[in-house]
């Protein structure tokens, strides 16, 4: 019986949680895409500037022996 009351408090005191956490998260995704897409087109030049970087060795190294 005690694990019952303990059950029917945890509905009672949660359930506004979760619809908080229901509602917010896509506000929450909304509002940090810029930051995402910031992140990718970051990644990207540091790969391009990688790239560039490595090229000469890459032309040196010539193509691997078979």
């Amino acid at each position: 019986m005690i694990k019952f009351l303990l059950w029917l408090i945890l509905l009672v005191l949660c359930w506004p949680v979760a619809l908080l956490a229901l509602f917010l998260y896509p506000i929450v995704w909304i509002l940090l895409l810029p930051f995402r897409l910031l992140g990718i087109a970051v990644d990207a030049v540091f790969q391009f500037l990688r790239a560039i970087l490595l090229l000469p060795v890459r032309v040196l190294r010539g193509s691997p022996a078979r």
